[in-house]
């Protein structure tokens, strides 16, 4: 199977770049294990030109079918080796199939990072969440908290807030990180309450998360009592698949590009979350706009 471009990665700038591709003409392929990427886990998304509010699991749906109507061809799948051959890139993905590609975009985007605590990994699924929107329906009528403070974590809080008795948020810093409207939706809240400088050490439990234990006591107890946990702490960079292609990656491991998106190492691109382009700023219009400026310059490269 060979293709003009691969795009490593099915989130807002794989699907942004496939569109763009196809429009100059661009032979290309998606491979990716969920269309929308993380998208598709969030709640409400309320910054997208054009419109006022659609859910993430929509938005996804909409975009990976705009990709569609132009014949791209999108496997459901990750890629487990990725390798150079002959001036060309084979991709080896994970149902069997081997693709053959020219140039390569990489929009494998993040994954959530961990707390790394006593708890985290032994309750996963047994009330510990990284995702509120997909798991939030089995806490109605519970109490539960969400450590962090950014804007994931307090958008967490607020729809958690719709269906929990109670929601803390958890936070180590002196205040929330998260932008205004944000902050704003939670002090006008009576369900949430904000407890600051403090962390998480443990999370306890028999069969299912019980508590949190603390490391800043409130109320004579180190131990706050909750039925579930949702940790929204940051994000990590996936680029563990292209540590053989020695693509730059900086200090906090994303991958570095240049204006136009591309690595540093021949016929390879990024975009999206993964890279260091726009300032850093994890949003699904800068992603986008990334796959859509990447896609541009893989096609003056290929007209080469």
């Amino acid at each position: 199977m060979a293709y003009d471009l691969a795009i490593v990665g099915a989130g807002p700038a794989g699907l942004s770049a496939s569109v763009y591709a196809s429009r100059y003409g661009i032979k290309n392929i998606i491979i990716g294990e969920m269309p929308g990427g993380l998208t598709t886990k969030t709640h409400e998304i309320g910054n997208w030109l054009g419109t006022e509010k659609i859910t993430g699991f929509e938005f996804a749906q909409k975009a990976a079918n705009h990709a569609k109507s132009y014949s791209a061809e999108i496997i459901s799948a990750t890629v487990d080796q990725l390798e150079e051959k002959n001036g060309n890139f084979i991709l080896f993905a994970s149902d069997g199939k081997k693709i053959e590609a020219k140039t390569i975009l990489l929009a494998m985007g993040t994954r959530h990072r961990k707390l790394g605590i006593p708890g985290e990994k032994e309750f996963l699924g047994k009330g510990v969440s990284y995702c509120a929107t997909c798991d939030g329906f089995f806490f109605r009528g519970k109490i539960v908290a969400v450590a962090g403070g950014n804007d994931s974590a307090a958008e967490a809080a607020v729809f958690l807030a719709g269906i929990a008795e109670k929601v803390y948020i958890i936070y180590r810093g002196e205040k929330l990180r998260a932008e205004k409207f944000w902050t704003e939706a939670i002090k006008n809240n009576s369900k949430i309450e904000v407890i600051c400088n403090t962390s998480i050490k443990e999370i306890e439990g028999d069969q299912r998360v019980e508590g949190i234990i603390l490391d800043n006591p409130r109320q004579n107890s180190e131990t706050l009592k909750v039925d579930g946990i949702f940790i929204e702490i940051g994000l990590d960079p996936n680029t563990e698949l292209v540590r053989n292609l020695e693509v730059d990656l900086d200090e906090e491991g994303y991958i570095k590009i240049s204006p136009d998106g591309k690595t540093s190492t021949r016929g390879v691109w990024a975009a999206g979350d993964i890279t260091d382009g726009s300032n850093k700023f994890k949003q699904i219009v800068t992603a986008a706009s990334e796959g859509a400026i990447a896609a541009r310059g893989i096609q003056q490269y290929l007209k080469k």
